[in-house]
């Protein structure tokens, strides 16, 4: 009997989706004796994207994303995988607040994406004007939409809720979560389940009161490690098998031969031979890779804005105001650079030192990127003087570390899923045996890209059947 020819795949980018990609490939390998050989190369010298934790005199401090959601299972099924289903955290339950002209408001209770669905709270907060409460009651009574192709999350909530709801809680909830402007962004490739409920109970208040979902449970909703998120990170690679990892290689094209083989070439001149190839890098420069594929040409202007993370540390006592709340989000309406901020000592008691504050602050949003480019020392000053609005704090802080991420939040613009689902569509059957995967795809959140890993690791191994 022949000997059965070993399958070489390359996985290209060593974010948190290609990691999980080539971490969940070789458990399958291993698992059914797979002839499968597997290279993850990454172009700078570390693994995990935005995925960074830095630890400093007792503090764990995210300079990326700081938690998953707890509702979206992949990020606890792959700690299951790991063995640190111990390490997992909630965060602890406070109250947010959103800055609205200025004032520091409460958001009301029972608000799920600033959508009400307790009445008590709504009523009585003076976040928003009695007509602002009224417009919004008229979900009540609104028809469905008519619209049956892709529309912006802007439009969709302000036919809703009106645009006082919009601009004040709404919007300040989605720029947090997308750096984006959501008159642009996409409703069907952020909340389509939102559209789903409005079509089938009309009222988009009611639909989300009948499916059952409660903002208010005693838990928190979010989910991380006690050594923070890069433990996820250093987990996977610390089990990943001997040479797996290649660091500092950075790809300049992947070019398609005769038989459906790939050569990837490198900038330092390399080649790499390789039967299937999962590009889990940003759009911008899986194009680059692919120059004479038109049907990748839409990459090269699909936007992307750059945010920076500002955390201080400082002692307890030089913080004089002392808010109870876990975190912040400010509308476009107020003189405010930041767009959110959290007590992050009181999200996550982990997180910092007996007697000390830990606040982490975000900078950046469509519109207003420039401010990710001043200097560190600049940017501390503005933090420090948004803050200073806030709450009153005495002195420098202990330390200040601030963190940028160019073009690094992919925009996903009204019609984005269509042109997704096309490109995929074209990969199988103009490129056979490459797969596409990441944040700038089909879902932005850490669970989001493990999930992309998983589906990528089933197309694989069924292509190399």
């Amino acid at each position: 009997m022949l000997e059965q020819q070993t399958k070489k795949v390359v996985v290209i980018g060593g974010g948190i989706t290609g990691l999980t990609t080539a971490y969940y490939l070789q458990q399958e390998i291993r698992e059914k004796k797979l002839p499968i050989e597997v290279k993850l190369v990454e172009a700078t010298h570390r693994l995990g994207g935005k995925v960074q934790t830095f630890k400093k005199d007792g503090y764990v401090i995210e300079k990326g994303p700081d938690s998953c959601l707890s509702s979206k299972s992949e990020v606890s099924r792959l700690a299951g995988k790991l063995g640190m289903e111990e390490a997992l955290v909630r965060n602890r339950k406070g109250t947010s607040f959103v800055i609205a002209g200025g004032e520091l408001y409460p958001i009301p209770g029972g608000s799920i994406v600033g959508i009400p669905t307790q009445i008590a709270p709504f009523i009585t907060t003076s976040l928003f004007s009695l007509s602002g409460k009224m417009r919004a009651a008229a979900d009540f009574i609104l028809p469905r939409s008519q619209e049956r192709e892709d529309q912006s999350l802007g439009r969709f909530f302000r036919r809703r809720m009106g645009d006082e709801v919009v601009d004040h809680l709404i919007e300040p909830l989605l720029t947090g979560i997308f750096a984006g402007d959501i008159d642009q962004l996409s409703l069907m490739s952020t909340f389509p389940q939102l559209y789903e409920l409005e079509q089938k109970h009309r009222s988009l208040i009611a639909g989300i009161k009948k499916s059952g979902q409660d903002p208010d449970t005693k838990e928190g909703n979010f989910i991380t490690f006690t050594g923070g998120l890069q433990s996820l990170i250093d987990a996977m690679e610390e089990r990943l098998d001997p040479n797996t990892v290649h660091k500092g290689m950075k790809v300049t094209n992947i070019e398609k031969e005769a038989d459906n083989d790939y050569t990837i070439t490198f900038t330092n001149g390399e080649k790499l031979e390789a039967d299937c190839v999962i590009v889990t890098t940003p759009h911008h420069v899986l194009q680059s890779m692919f120059p004479s594929y038109p049907f990748l040409s839409f990459l090269k202007d699909m936007p992307a804005t750059s945010v920076a993370t500002v955390a201080m540390g400082f002692s307890q006592q030089a913080v004089k105001k002392d808010i109870a709340g876990t975190e912040f989000l400010v509308s476009r309406n107020s003189d405010y650079s930041l767009t959110a901020g959290t007590w992050t000592h009181k999200k996550w008691p982990h997180t910092a030192p007996e007697g000390k504050a830990l606040l982490r602050c975000y900078l950046g949003k469509s519109g207003d990127e420039t401010i990710v480019d001043l200097s560190d020392d600049h940017i501390e000053q503005i933090v420090l003087d948004d803050l200073s609005k806030i709450m009153d704090i005495e002195g420098q802080p202990d330390f200040t570390i601030v963190t940028r991420y160019k073009n690094s939040m992919p925009q996903y613009t009204v019609g984005h899923l269509e042109r997704i689902q096309d490109m995929h569509h074209d990969a199988e059957a103009r490129l056979p045996g490459i797969f596409i995967a990441g944040s700038s795809y089909d879902g932005l959140s850490i669970p989001d890209c493990i999930g992309q890993g998983e589906k990528a690791v089933s197309k694989v191994l069924n292509y190399l059947k």
